[in-house]
């Protein structure tokens, strides 16, 4: 499946709660959305509180669909308490690579 709608977050958590922002996202529902062919959770090593998502799905309108779910909001507003500001995006779309994890 290739991917036609993705981004980079960029969230910086309130002080000390990287690891629980980290633990949210690697349990978030679009991990197993057949639809989202890439989510990747990454952290700086400079501050442990600032925390990197790259999401790639099939399609703008397979993530816009997802993103509405009861789910989605529940996280969302989840992650939302755990913030010390707005996150950054920035749109992606891979065009090639190699994971190995």
């Amino acid at each position: 499946m290739s991917v036609g709608h993705g981004f980079h977050a960029t969230m910086t958590a309130q002080p000390g709660k990287g690891d629980e922002l980290v633990q949210l996202l690697l349990n978030a529902p679009s991990l197993p959305n057949k639809d989202c062919v890439v989510f990747l959770v990454s952290r700086s090593s400079g501050n442990r509180d600032v925390v990197h998502v790259t999401e790639g799905w099939v399609s703008r309108e397979a993530h816009a669909m997802f993103f509405a779910t009861q789910q989605a909001q529940a996280l969302a507003a989840r992650l939302q308490s755990l913030l010390a500001g707005e996150s950054e995006y920035a749109d992606a779309v891979p065009v090639g690579g190699k994971a190995a994890f």
